[in-house]
Parts: structure tokens; sequence; C-alpha cells
């Protein structure tokens, strides 16, 4: 069992990184080679600006080139209890940003001319117990007239039309929603930024981050240091980045994957008829779609627990047991890889982005970071441009996670709690 990103390993690898020493000027660095600082630096380096990327590991190696491939519309929350804490109109206005980000990532697709297995497959939410349904249809209800009217409702009965499993009980339908091979999609972004003239330092770790006059830092790293005008921080969860601020306000939480064999083409009709991406309702819950050679990548927070080999392989087995569960039809399928990686979470699982001690940043995406950190590495290529009202995220609080300075002690306590409650509810 291959035990790397099922992404990564069947993507091109990075041909166009720069070489040489980090030395110099450049109107903005960026920490990061995710799909956020991928994303600003192309669009700043076709705006004219002088860009220069530096990204500790591989360009799309961490949360950009792990996830489950899903780009999805749609916030994490219950429309109606995030408008109860925000406001109607709030809450509208952030769903709308989900929207917008797969927009972008499929303009951006058709610009670069990205091949990538893009897909307009849509997206199910679906039940993952009989009781859930109700609470579906409540939120369906609400989706529909605000926000969503192309949403469909999938009553339990005809759950197969979606799903070929008896383990789920209906679902919601949100059209807009897309699949595609992020791995092969993230390296042609960074490609398209590289051609665009950003230069894209990988292997590259900036170790210290020294404030100038204004907006202007000095950034050092092992291979030199560079000045520039404005500074872009998109490492999600890294623990590498040199600002406490960002590490404090989130938490870095385990989500793990595995991908089949390639499955017939007839076993992969009858188990995902429509092969829209999938999510379920639990709290430990699971998400699951067919990638274009027809193998299936299941994934979920198995465990609340980091990613290493070791932990990897205990998530694996739990992830293929619960896919056994749902799809008896795959009791025979050989796992050809299993992977992990860490998402950027944060406490209300809403991103943030904006401006601290003259950094700028973009972070925290919550599982939602395919589409939305495509879109607001060109949001804030337009903030640092001059235009602080592009940014939909602007305004929202973010407090430190009380008792949070270091590695998520917390993380078992809350994977506790959290199978307390799909247990009893």
């Amino acid at each position: 069992m291959n035990l790397n990103s099922y992404w990564l390993d069947t993507a091109p690898r990075f041909g166009a990184g720069a070489q040489g020493p980090v030395e110099g000027a450049a109107d903005v660095a960026i920490v990061g080679g995710g799909l956020t600082g991928l994303s600003a630096a192309r669009a700043l380096a076709k705006q004219g600006a002088r860009v220069v990327l530096l990204e500790a590991g591989a360009v799309a190696g961490e949360a950009s080139g792990r996830n489950g491939g899903q780009c999805n519309n749609g916030l994490a929350h219950d429309l109606t209890a995030l408008a109860g804490s925000l406001g109607m109109e709030r809450a509208k206005a952030l769903y709308f940003a989900f929207d917008a980000a797969v927009d972008a990532v499929e303009a951006l697709i058709a610009e670069e001319r990205i091949d990538c297995d893009f897909r307009r497959a849509g997206k199910i939410k679906l039940a993952a117990k009989p009781g859930h349904f109700a609470k579906l249809a409540k939120a369906f209800e609400v989706l529909a007239r605000e926000v969503e009217p192309e949403a469909r409702l999938i009553e339990p009965v005809r759950i197969r039309d979606e799903i070929g499993s008896d383990k789920l009980y209906g679902g919601i339908v949100h059209p807009k929603s897309a699949n595609m091979h992020v791995g092969r999609f993230a390296i042609g972004l960074a490609e398209a930024a590289a051609r665009r003239g950003a230069r894209i330092f990988e292997q590259t770790p900036v170790t210290r981050i020294e404030p100038l006059s204004g907006y202007a830092h000095r950034l050092v790293t092992p291979r030199g240091a560079l000045q520039a005008d404005r500074v872009l921080i998109a490492t999600g969860a890294s623990r590498r980045v040199p600002v406490s601020y960002f590490r404090r306000r989130l938490v870095a939480v385990g989500s793990f994957v595995i991908a089949t064999e390639p499955l017939s083409d007839d076993l992969a009709r009858r188990i995902m008829p429509t092969r829209r991406s999938a999510t379920t309702t639990k709290n430990i819950g699971n998400y699951f779609r067919l990638a274009a050679d027809n193998r299936l990548i299941f994934g979920g927070r198995a465990r609340f627990a980091m990613s290493s080999p070791t932990s990897d392989v205990k998530s694996g087995k739990l992830l293929e047991a619960r896919m056994r569960e749902l799809f008896p039809e795959l009791r025979d399928a050989r796992i050809d890889y299993c992977w992990g990686g860490l998402v950027d979470m944060t406490a209300d699982r809403l991103p943030r982005a904006g401006e601290h001690d003259k950094l700028f940043y973009a972070m925290g995406y919550s599982g939602h970071g395919t589409q939305m950190a495509v879109h607001m590495g060109q949001i804030m290529a337009r903030v640092m441009s001059g235009e602080a009202s592009a940014n939909p995220l602007s305004g929202l609080r973010w407090p430190a996670v009380p008792g949070h300075f270091g590695p998520p002690w917390f993380l078992p306590f809350v994977g506790a709690y959290y199978r307390l409650q799909d247990w009893l509810h």
C-alpha cells in the first residue's frame, strides 16, 4: 500500500522552481506554497508585481495536495444557525463567497488550460442516520429559499438513484459543486504562476520575519534573506511559520484518506451512479468520490490525531472498515493508497483573511480549502493592491483558542466529545 497522497503521486513534478540564493527585493513575498500562496502569486504576477514565494517543503505538499479532491460550494454550517450569530445577510454573503470560489477555480483552469479532470458533478450531503434526514429537510427549506434555489432534496426512498448503499438515508444535492484531480491542478497552478513571472522557492522555510518601515519586512531563510514591500502569510496549519498570532488561532487536525484500486465501470456505476462528491452528516463523518480512473477516494477524520505514517495507517484501517460497511460490494476491493494531512481549523470553522501587524494573511479553511484557498489567494492579491473592500471575510472576530500555545493537546478530548454526540444523535 502506497502511503503517499494519490493526488501528488499521480501528478507531474513541478519543474519551474527558482534556483540560487534568496536575496534582493520584491514587491510581495508570499510565505507558503499551497493553493492560497500559488493563487496569490499568479494573480499578483499577472498585475506586474515582483513576487517571491517561499515554501518550506514542496509546492502543494501539505493540505493542498492531501485532501479529497472535492471543490464544493456551501458552508460547513447550518445557515440558520450561522445567521443566528452573524445575521442572515452576513451569513448569505459568506455562502455566496463559497459559490464564487468554485467559479474562480473553474475560470482559472480554463484560462491557464490546466488538465485536472475538473467536473461540475455536484455534491450530495448524506444523512448518516435515519433521524438526520428530518434535519436535512429543514435545512434544505432555508437553503432553497435564501441562497441556493438549485439545490434538491433526495428522499430516503430515492437514495439509490444517488448512492449504491443501504446505510444512507437521503440527502441534499448541491449542483454547483465540482471535483478534480487536485494534484494536477496544484502543479498546473504553480507552473502558471511561474510562467507569469513569480519566483517560487521550494525547500526554503522562513525562519524569521523582521518588520521594517510601513508594510515592508525582511524575511530570513537558510538560503538568504529578502526584503519585501508586502508579505502574505499563507501557511495554513504549519507549525513552522514564525508568527505566534496565527498558531494560537488555528488548530491542526488530522484528516485521512484511502483510495481503492480502479473499479470496473459497472461497479463504479452501481456504487456512485451520478459520480458526485459526497459528505455525511456525522461530526466524525466521511467524504468520498470517484476519481477519473474509477478509484473510490474515501476520507474522514477517522481519529482525532496528527498525521504521521503510523497514524495514517491506523486511520486508514478505520476508513477501510467504514467504506466496506457502506459499500458491501467493495469487500474485495484492494486499497492502493493511504495518506493523511493536517486541516487548519478555526474554532468556528470559518476561514479568516485580512491584516495583522502589517502582515496580510488568508488561512483557516477548516476542510473547505480546495476552492476557498484559490479564491482567497486572488482576493488577497486585490487587497494588497489597495482594494480592501474585496475581502468577504473582513470584520470577523478571531480570538485565540483558550489554552492553545503549541501542539493541540486537547484533540483526544474533542474527539471523545464528538463521538459521544454522534452516538447520541
